[in-house]
């Protein structure tokens, strides 16, 4: 059985454990504020049960989630000492599954056979590009083809999988970014996660971006370019479960991030950009402009219509000279689905 693509994940960071080298955005210890050591068994049974404490009813799957590190690039004892800490949580029927994120390049058969007796349910691989040239600059230390060998592995052995891709990377451009999201979409995976590319401080990038080496992506052109990929993802059934790192206090401090298009509700940003342009297009097809509009969305659309301080109305009004704007709720309307009148 798949997992539902909204599960109960808990997170369990593993920063840098099994990188074989620092790519140059990286910086784990500055996005998560741990430093690379391996978790014990007591810090993960606190963990998995002061998150099981968090759980709702309504939630039904639940995952044990390695996130940060590289992790089947550990090593062999310490995969299944990680994973036998989690295994008496699933035998227990607290968790349904455990998920990870690896390298594509650690995707082998020898790998796969050894976690094969344990309850792993979802593996997600760090795609970043599928340019090897804008890998190589990111100093990532495998190809493109190796996240299609990995995927094809993957396939095989019916595990969900999700794919990560970065956008902003050095070397990379509009074109190739959407020919790495048309090359992942061919790879059919069953979600993807997208990362615009942050200037963290600690890492190589840092000293680039110091140097006038690197430009990152304006706030602006990065919801833009977000809007286009979450667009083209949804159009061939593709699920994006994120755009943007998790906001936390460390990200937060100017201190950490020290350029690029961070933002707390940067996923937020994008779908009301979205629907943004939704209702413009609405709008501008109406055959008679009128100074009173009223747009009606689905109740669980309502923010995202409104956008960050109700900014796509006041743009919404200023665009056609509207003198007054409702926006109004329809539950019997389909989640997206935009009306005006």
């Amino acid at each position: 059985m798949k997992p539902v693509f909204k599960p109960f994940i808990i997170p369990i960071f593993i920063p840098h454990c099994g990188c074989p080298h620092q790519c140059i955005f990286c910086n784990q210890r500055a996005i998560t504020g741990r430093s690379g050591v391996i978790p014990t068994a007591n810090e993960i049974n606190a963990i998995v049960n002061e998150f099981l404490g968090y759980k709702r009813k309504n939630r039904s799957w639940t995952e044990v989630s390695f996130f940060g590190g590289n992790f089947l690039g550990i090593g062999p004892k310490h995969i299944q000492t990680l994973l036998d800490h989690v295994v008496p949580f699933a035998e227990s029927k607290k968790i349904d599954g455990i998920r990870f994120s690896t390298r594509p390049d650690t995707i082998d058969k020898e790998r796969l056979n050894l976690i094969r007796p344990y309850p792993v349910s979802t593996i997600e691989l760090g795609v970043q590009s599928m340019d090897d040239r804008v890998l190589r600059q990111a100093n990532r230390g495998h190809s493109a083809e190796d996240t299609v060998q990995a995927v094809t592995l993957l396939k095989r052995k019916k595990y969900t999988i999700g794919l990560q891709m970065m956008t902003g990377l050095p070397g990379d451009t509009d074109a190739l970014c959407l020919e790495t999201a048309r090359q992942i979409i061919d790879l059919k995976p069953d979600f993807v996660r997208i990362y615009p590319t942050l200037v963290i401080a600690g890492s190589p990038l840092a000293n680039w971006y110091q140097k006038g080496k690197y430009q990152p992506l304006s706030l602006e052109k990065c919801v833009g370019q977000l809007k286009t990929l979450y667009l083209l993802f949804r159009k061939h059934g593709i699920n994006v479960i994120r755009m943007g790192l998790q906001a936390s206090e460390d990200l937060d401090d100017p201190s950490t991030v020290l350029a690029g298009p961070y933002h707390p509700a940067l996923g937020h940003m994008v779908f009301s950009k979205i629907f943004l342009d939704a209702a413009a297009e609405k709008i501008r097809k109406k055959t008679s402009p009128k100074d009173t509009v009223t747009i009606t969305v689905h109740p669980r659309d309502l923010s995202r219509m409104q956008g960050l301080n109700k900014k796509n109305i006041d743009t919404l009004k200023q665009m056609f000279d509207i003198q007054k704007l409702d926006l109004t709720t329809d539950v019997s309307l389909e989640k997206n689905d935009i009306i005006v009148s």
